[in-house]
């Protein structure tokens, strides 16, 4: 079973994280989004913060997580909310299992085909030898050989844990991650559609949604409406918080 961090009651509410991101990312907003009537659950999908390490990575076990999760804590009628990979996720479950979900949301991402783009992030995250015992500063250090953009390291850092004292390590399972790469950026299977609301939220800064991808968008999510949150990039929901939380709950009521 996937680890989960569950806050508040009423309507369920799931949110699913980026890759190489953990239900922690989703802290502030999961607790702003519970003190609204939504019980919150904020997952960590296998291989990925406090889950399971798994040598299978791909879209459909991860969907089926999400199914076994679902069913194991008797929701339904959810509100499923993804962000990159983890709308990828949430793409394919609404789309498999419509009878669980009851409104969508996905964050800077769609259901196309992407290259592979994390490679410099993979490089540097692989350049880190914890058997040599560095301390946070020294793994930062390191890091910003490969990554300039402070946010994406302080984002990166998060997944750092003390495996016991004096012995740091990530949380992310790495060399699975890197092994399967090429699933991460796998569009949604042909023939998929999700008749229900759906809110797409794309950050102006970010490539990852394009204005020619509306077509392929309504064709699979024909009940749609995209809304871009301005002066953010591909993490909106911590650039622009305020904006986020303002634009999902104008569409959840």
């Amino acid at each position: 079973m996937i680890f989960s961090k569950i806050e508040g009651k009423g309507k369920p509410f799931l949110i699913i994280h980026g890759f190489l991101g953990m239900s922690d990312n989703w802290k502030t907003l999961g607790s702003q989004f519970s003190e609204n009537g939504f019980e919150m659950h904020l997952l960590d999908m296998r291989n990925h913060g406090r889950s399971f390490q798994s040598e299978e990575f791909n879209y459909d076990v991860m969907v089926e997580d999400v199914l076994k999760y679902c069913k194991f804590n008797k929701l339904d009628e959810i509100v499923l909310l993804g962000h990159s990979m983890g709308g990828k996720v949430a793409m394919q479950f609404a789309c498999m299992y419509p009878e669980y979900v009851s409104k969508l949301v996905i964050a800077d991402i769609g259901p196309k085909y992407y290259a592979p783009h994390h490679q410099t992030i993979l490089e540097g995250l692989s350049a880190i030898d914890f058997n040599l015992k560095p301390s946070r500063g020294e793994v930062d250090a390191i890091l910003t050989k490969y990554i300039s953009d402070f946010g994406t390291r302080q984002f990166l850092l998060k997944n750092l844990y003390w495996v016991e004292p004096g012995q740091l390590d990530f949380r992310f399972n790495l060399k699975v991650l890197i092994d399967t790469i090429l699933e991460i950026g796998r569009e949604l299977p042909d023939g998929m559609t999700f008749d229900k609301k759906v809110l797409f939220l794309r950050g102006s800064n970010s490539n990852y949604i394009l204005d020619e991808d509306f077509d392929t968008i309504k064709k699979v999510f024909p009940n749609n409406q995209i809304v871009t949150i301005f002066e953010a990039g591909h993490w909106l929901h911590a650039e622009q918080p305020k904006e986020f939380y303002s634009n999902v709950m104008n569409f959840l009521n």
